[in-house]
């Protein structure tokens, strides 16, 4: 098959991690001159005009919603329902939203994003290829509702693209329908590499928290903010912090207290910034599992406020996971160096090998 006359691929993202993940694929395919339709689900959308520049992508052939970026419940039902009206009329979404085209739809994760992407790509009779296919909990309400998501497009993709041994297992497991595509990593190793400079001055320890689970639970915040003040204490720490957590922080009152113990609280800046502040900082704590990925890579000392982690990445060398224990968490910081770790970037390509199943699908 020649790249003039392949199925033509949908690439349907909205968040920042999202753009993150897959922008090696889309460069790739720009690379190469293989067509490709990007969709914008909005969820992102004000945050992603300057990522896609960042990331060397291209504008999207369709946008979805507003242009202001989804950051609150009420923001997201009325989100999830604008999207979700669309879905009534499949001859409508196939030709809003995929432009008239069939072929297959790739997605990625575990968002709202990415389940009203399926149901759009599966309800306008496309193909469906899911990228980082087979983490799973196997708890459905934990975390919610990402395990609830995961299992649902799983389920309903014809190809799945899985970044580990673990996942593959787990899709197994699961006995999904679809085609497994075993891959040598996830692509989040081609996105640090992109973006990664030479270490240079040490810097502040990085903390952040964005997770549903943890922002809407008091006692998590408030172990959390203890956490930080303490070691805050001991060197500087800087706090990146997206919308909600912010929201979160002023809700239980504990902006005040952050700043009076020195900590610069900052919003969320571009990926090869962040990078950069993940490789110089002495170490991190958060809630996030890309962050966790890409500090497995990094080497940086990591402790992640949860009780379980879907990922395997770090977990045993450098990755603490904290349980929510503050025992956990001191020990943690008292002994954090010892768990630094050489970086590790293999020189592994999985976007190599998404496209070429892709362009194999008929």
């Amino acid at each position: 098959m020649s790249l003039g006359d392949h199925t033509m691929i949908h690439v349907f993202i909205g968040t920042k991690a999202q753009y993150i993940k897959t922008a090696p694929l889309l460069r790739l395919m720009d690379e190469r001159a293989v067509p490709y339709r990007l969709i914008d689900s909005g969820q992102h959308a004000a945050l992603a005009k300057d990522l896609r520049a960042e990331l060397g992508v291209r504008e999207p052939d369709h946008l979805m919603g507003g242009d202001r970026d989804v950051t609150s419940i009420p923001q997201a039902i009325r989100w999830a329902l604008g999207l979700a009206t669309k879905l009534v009329r499949a001859a409508r979404i196939r030709r809003d939203v995929f432009g008239g085209e069939g072929g297959v739809c790739v997605v990625h994760g575990d968002t709202p994003s990415t389940m009203l992407s399926t149901l759009m790509a599966r309800r306008a009779g496309l193909e469906v290829a899911h990228l980082e296919a087979g983490l799973r909990s196997w708890r459905r309400l934990h975390p919610f509702p990402e395990e609830l998501i995961r299992i649902f497009v799983m389920r309903l993709a014809g190809v799945l693209f899985a970044p580990d041994p673990e996942s593959v297992a787990n899709l197994k497991c699961m006995r999904v329908k679809g085609k497994i595509v075993p891959l040598d990593a996830n692509t989040s190793v081609e996105a640090v590499r992109y973006v990664r400079a030479e270490p240079g001055r040490s810097g502040p320890a990085i903390v952040t928290m964005h997770r549903v689970e943890n922002l809407h639970r008091a006692s998590r915040v408030k172990g959390f903010v203890g956490i930080v003040i303490r070691l805050a204490a001991q060197m500087p720490v800087r706090f990146v912090m997206h919308e909600p957590t912010k929201t979160a922080l002023a809700k239980g009152g504990h902006l005040d207290s952050l700043e009076a113990a020195g900590v610069e609280m900052v919003s969320l800046v571009p990926h090869g910034e962040f990078v950069a502040m993940l490789t110089a900082a002495p170490l991190v704590i958060t809630d996030g599992g890309s962050i966790q990925e890409e500090c497995a890579l990094l080497g940086v000392p990591t402790l992640l406020w949860r009780d379980r982690s879907e990922r395997q990445d770090g977990i045993g060398t450098n990755v603490v996971l904290a349980g929510y224990d503050q025992e956990t968490a001191d020990r943690f910081i008292a002994d954090h160096s010892s768990l630094r770790a050489e970086p590790d970037l293999p020189a592994v390509n999985p976007s190599e090998q998404i496209l070429t199943e892709l362009l194999t699908i008929e």
